[in-house]
């Protein structure tokens, strides 16, 4: 069996700080399964982009390039950045990892080593089985985001153990038909990547993973968030064909980017 190309994405967006310590835990134990790096900056407004220079000035031998965002896309918009890369280029898999070093890379060195992405549409971190570990999450929010994991699961007829974390992996076979465009370019693009799953009877599965926070800046504002979090449920049990309507708030026909020099 020949080995597959992997390609590993980190979406960045004012994490300067962060961005370094995540492209450092980029080892050799981890790099042996990957084949490309991208960074993909949503227009970042502190030094992000500068960061992730000097670390590929000092770090030549790494396979580590870097993209702008001709417009701020949002969190999915990138992913959509990502996955047409993925796709033009012949990767086989992607990898997601969040810029903000929340997630943790070896987590997923099980799942690369022992190739259990294979046979699965997607391999989704999830913060919140038994085997995963939190730090500096709060109670309120660990028992909020499982109440929403049960609802995503009663709504899916799926076993649901996180509604989107930063560390995912997909066939990038299963992408080809770009089911995913007129989702929202927001923090709901997962959310609706997971409806997507179960619409379209994708092979999934969720992989326990650590997850922490220590010095991130969040965008997530909780309370529109759970509100839209469960409208986006809703609808679709009220309609699941609606998965395949327009989610965007401003539809594109393209998402353009840019080599960052």
């Amino acid at each position: 069996m020949n080995k597959p190309r992997i390609l590993l994405f980190i979406p960045a967006y004012n994490c300067e700080k962060q961005i370094v310590r995540v492209l450092g835990s980029l080892d050799s134990g981890v790099m042996k399964y990957i084949d490309e790096v991208i960074v993909i900056n949503n227009r970042s407004t502190d030094g992000t982009e500068d960061a992730v220079r000097e670390y590929m000035r000092t770090h030549t031998y790494m396979p580590v390039r870097l993209f702008r965002n001709k417009d701020n896309y949002g969190l999915g918009g990138s992913h959509k950045v990502a996955f047409d890369y993925a796709m033009h280029e012949g990767f086989d898999y992607i990898i997601v990892l969040h810029g903000d070093d929340q997630g943790n890379i070896h987590d997923f060195l099980p799942v690369l080593k022992k190739e259990i992405y294979r046979g699965y549409d997607c391999v989704l971190g999830a913060r919140f089985m038994l085997q995963s570990h939190l730090e500096g999450y709060s109670l309120f929010r660990t028992v909020g985001n499982i109440v929403y994991n049960f609802l995503y699961a009663i709504g899916t007829r799926m076993r649901i153990f996180d509604l989107g974390s930063g560390l995912n992996m997909y066939d990038v076979n299963i992408l080809k038909d770009k089911f995913y465009l007129k989702f929202p370019d927001n923090l709901m693009f997962n959310c609706t990547m997971l409806l997507a799953a179960s619409y379209y009877h994708m092979n999934m599965r969720f992989y326990p993973v650590s997850w922490r926070e220590t010095d991130q800046v969040s965008n997530v504002k909780m309370a529109s968030q759970s509100v839209k979090t469960l409208r986006l449920l809703f609808d679709y049990m009220d309609m699941p064909t609606r998965i395949r309507g327009e989610y965007r708030d401003i539809p594109r026909t393209k998402y353009e980017y840019e080599e960052a020099d």
